[in-house]
């Protein structure tokens, strides 16, 4: 089973990441994306990786780092890319929950990555709050030309279908397992499994029964229940199949 999007270098777990880490090989987790979204965060993922070859780095900028400094932030991305082996670039996209006050450098610096990931043949992990017409929009600019995930997806089915139609996976977390989450659940029930990926975005979301706890990578396997449920499969089945799907995306091969 894989945890596809991860933030085990938070800080949240400094004093406990090695039992983290025991806890994902309890599960029959045997890989992790380790997402960074700054150029701190990038970093922290890539030398966390080194350390363990459980996990995967990526590296990204979230909207949230977004600025007139977009050109410069884009600059120095690249390079980080030239010099490290990271698996995509993300976490990236449009986020409109707190404003839209800089949007126009939000998408300035989401199409930059974008064509930094057709340049260097890498996936991407797109983050989508509130915006989502515009993401779809961009990123149909790019159909043929991209494949990646939506991370945490939190959209309508209708539009994981278009999605999907542009070469992305529909990653479902926490939410899935919340009492009212209709559309997750429906998502969960009716997307081709050839599509779908799973994930945590610890330390937030925790799923039910963790909910309002520090979220973590071991606890993708209350994703898989839920879906597993949902569909009327066996938990396996749902590992090995959003297994397979990671792998095939972010080229996962095993580490020495």
């Amino acid at each position: 089973m894989i945890d596809t999007h991860s933030h085990l270098f938070d800080e949240a777990f400094q004093l406990d990441i090695k039992d983290c880490i025991e806890r994902c090989r309890e599960v029959n987790i045997n890989k992790v994306i380790l997402v960074g979204f700054s150029h701190q965060t990038n970093q922290q993922a890539f030398e966390l990786a080194q350390e363990y070859p459980l996990f995967y780095p990526t590296a990204g900028l979230h909207p949230s780092e977004a600025s007139k400094n977009y050109k410069e932030d884009l600059l120095y991305l690249e390079e980080f890319i030239k010099k490290h082996k990271i698996y995509a670039i993300g976490e990236c996209g449009l986020d409109y929950h707190y404003g839209k006050d800089n949007i126009h450098e939000q998408k300035k610096l989401f199409q930059g990555q974008i064509e930094l990931a057709i340049q260097y043949q890498l996936p991407l992990i797109i983050h989508m709050r509130e915006a989502t017409q515009d993401t779809f929009d961009i990123l149909k600019e790019y159909k043929g030309k991209i494949r990646g995930v939506m991370h945490c997806y939190s959209g309508s089915k209708e539009m994981a279908e278009e999605f999907i139609k542009l070469g992305f996976y529909i990653s479902l977390g926490g939410p899935v397992t919340f009492k009212n989450a209709k559309e997750a659940k429906r998502i969960a029930e009716e997307i081709d499994l050839k599509s779908l990926l799973i994930e945590t975005d610890c330390p937030y979301l925790a799923p039910v029964p963790y909910r309002g706890n520090r979220n973590e990578s071991s606890y993708v396997l209350e994703v898989a229940k839920q879906i597993a449920t949902l569909r009327g499969m066996s938990v396996q089945q749902i590992e090995e199949i959003t297994e397979q799907n990671a792998i095939k995306l972010f080229s996962l091969e095993e580490k020495i």
